[in-house]
């Protein structure tokens, strides 16, 4: 296995690790600021007004998006079988 062969499936593994860790990411940063500005606006500043919102977003998302998170890793994994007679000898 050569370095090149090494740094394009490392890429490759990079980008799908984006692109999935992306939605939650996302909608956990603005539910953050969303809550922070709530907080800052009315003066509460209790820690479970801003942790409880964002563990339901999280399962929420991952709930929902499961069907789609399957499939891109399972895609994923066989593009990286199919092609696994490159990286071996």
């Amino acid at each position: 296995m050569t370095p090149d062969l090494v740094s394009e499936l490392m890429r490759h593994l990079l980008r799908e690790a984006m692109i999935l860790a992306a939605p939650i990411l996302l909608a956990t940063a603005l539910l953050s600021f969303l809550l922070s500005l709530v907080q800052t606006l009315t003066s509460l500043q209790d820690q479970s007004l801003t942790s409880v919102p964002r563990l339901l977003a999280v399962t929420t998302i991952l709930l929902v998006g499961m069907p789609w998170f399957v499939e891109r890793m399972v895609t994923y994994t066989r593009t990286l079988l199919g092609d696994f007679h490159r990286y071996v000898g």
